[in-house]
C-alpha cells in the first residue's frame, strides 16, 4: 500500500510539474515570436544598410500574391524585388535604413497558436542622392505568416 502511495503523489508530482512547464513555453511563447519578428526586422535592416537587395528580400515571401503597396501596388516577389533594383540602385540612394516605434501584433491561426502577426512602426531613411531629399520618414504595416521557412511578410503598407 504504501509503494502505490508515493507512485501517486509521484505521478501527480510529474503531472503539476509538466503542466507548470506546458504553462510557462505557452505564456513565453508570444514574446519569443514577437522577438523573432524583431530579428528578421533586425536583418532586413542590415541588409538594406549594406545595399543588399536580395538580402533585404529575404523577410518577404517568395510568393506571387505577396504584395506591396506604396505609390502603387506591386504584386508578386519578383515585381517587388524588381521595384527596389530599378528605384535604388546605389549605396548612396538607399541611404542607412532605421525602425523605430515597432508595434507587434501576434494573431492566432486554427491551432490557437501565433500564425500570423500585424507589425506597424515608422521608418527613417538617412540619404544623400534622391535629388534635394537628404532623408525619408513614413509609417508602414506589415502582415506576416509563420510557416515552415520561419516568419515571411506577406503584405507590405509603407507610405
Amino acid at each position: 500500500m504504501r509503494f502505490r502511495g508515493w507512485m501517486l503523489v509521484g505521478t501527480l508530482g510529474l503531472m503539476f510539474g509538466y503542466l507548470g512547464v506546458a504553462r510557462a513555453a505557452a505564456s513565453a511563447g508570444p514574446k519569443d515570436e514577437a522577438a523573432a519578428i524583431r530579428a528578421v526586422l533586425q536583418a532586413q535592416v542590415a541588409a538594406w544598410n549594406r545595399a543588399d537587395i536580395p538580402g533585404f528580400m529575404a523577410s518577404y515571401e517568395d510568393s506571387p500574391e505577396t504584395t506591396f503597396v506604396g505609390t502603387t501596388v506591386a504584386k508578386g516577389f519578383q515585381k517587388i524585388l524588381e521595384r527596389y533594383r530599378k528605384n535604388y540602385t546605389t549605396q548612396e540612394q538607399m541611404g542607412v535604413l532605421t525602425f523605430s516605434e515597432l508595434d507587434v501584433r501576434l494573431l492566432p491561426g486554427s491551432n490557437g497558436k501565433a500564425e500570423y502577426a500585424v507589425v506597424t512602426g515608422h521608418f527613417h531613411l538617412e540619404r544623400t542622392a534622391k535629388g534635394e531629399a537628404k532623408k525619408d520618414d513614413g509609417i508602414f504595416s506589415l502582415v506576416w505568416h509563420k510557416s515552415v521557412g520561419g516568419w515571411k511578410i506577406l503584405l507590405d503598407h509603407t507610405s
